[in-house]
C-alpha cells in the first residue's frame, strides 16, 4: 500500500477516561470501515488527574469527593454503561478499588510505541480491559510488568525501569505539549498532526476524517497547509 494512502493518528487519551476506552473501540471500527486507507496508531499521555498519589486513592471515596454522592455516580455509570456493552466493553465500575496515577502506565505505553506500534496497540487495550472490566491497579508495577509480558514486550527490562526515573520527564513535557495545544478533553484523535476530531465519536465520523484527510495527503495539500 503506498504510503500516499497512510495517514498517522495520534490518539491522546489517559487509560483511566472511559470515554477513551470508548473512542479506541470506535477508532477499531472507523479503520476497517475506512476502506483502503492504512491508517498508523500512536498513543499519547493524557492525565485527567495528575494530582492522585503514586499509591493511587481509594476509588469510591475519590469519586464521592469529585461528584458529591453516590447517586451521581450511579448515574454518571449508568450513562456509560450501554455505550460500552455496544462496543463490547463490560465495564464493571464497582470492582474498580483504586483511582491511580497513571504516571507509570504512560511510561510503560511510552516505551511499548518503541517496541512497535503493534505492541503499543496490544499494551493500550490491556491497560483499558484490566482497568475498566477487571478492576485491576493499573498504578501497581505488578500489574503494569504483567501487562508489558502479554503485550510482548521484555518484562525483566520493565521491571527493572519503573521503579526509576526513566521518561518521567519525557512524558509530562508530551502532557504539557498536549495543554499547550488546546487539548483539555481526552480522547482527542490527531490525525497527520493537522485536524483534531474531539471526544469519543462514533465510528462513521472518525472514518470519514480519516477517508477525508487521507485524500487531502494523497492529493498534496497538507503539505501545502503546512
Amino acid at each position: 500500500m503506498s504510503e500516499a494512502n497512510a495517514i498517522t493518528v495520534d490518539v491522546v487519551s489517559d487509560v483511566v477516561c472511559p470515554w477513551c476506552f470508548i473512542g479506541q473501540k470506535r477508532l477499531d471500527k472507523a479503520i476497517a470501515a475506512a476502506g483502503d486507507v492504512e491508517v498508523h496508531i500512536r498513543w499519547r499521555p493524557f492525565q485527567l488527574d495528575p494530582t492522585i498519589p503514586p499509591q493511587g486513592k481509594d476509588r469510591h471515596g475519590y469519586m464521592l469527593a469529585k461528584f458529591g454522592s453516590d447517586e451521581r455516580i450511579r448515574e454518571i455509570h449508568a450513562r456509560i454503561e450501554p455505550l460500552g456493552e455496544a462496543e463490547g466493553i463490560s465495564f464493571a465500575f464497582d470492582a474498580i478499588k483504586v483511582a491511580p496515577n497513571t504516571l507509570d502506565a504512560h511510561r510503560l505505553i511510552r516505551w511499548a510505541g518503541a517496541a512497535g506500534e503493534d505492541v503499543q496497540n496490544r499494551l493500550v487495550r490491556r491497560l483499558f480491559q484490566l482497568n475498566f472490566e477487571e478492576g485491576a491497579n493499573i498504578g501497581d508495577h505488578t500489574v503494569l510488568v504483567e501487562a508489558a509480558r502479554e503485550a510482548g514486550m521484555d518484562a525483566a527490562i520493565v521491571e527493572t525501569l519503573l521503579p526509576s526515573d526513566a521518561d518521567v520527564e519525557a512524558v509530562r513535557t508530551e502532557i504539557a505539549t498536549a495543554s499547550r495545544m488546546g487539548i483539555t478533553g481526552v480522547p482527542c484523535f490527531l490525525l497527520e498532526d493537522k485536524y483534531a476530531v474531539m471526544g469519543a465519536q462514533d465510528a462513521d465520523r472518525l472514518a470519514d476524517a480519516i477517508r477525508q484527510v487521507a485524500a487531502a495527503k494523497a492529493r498534496g495539500e497538507l503539505e501545502k497547509a503546512g
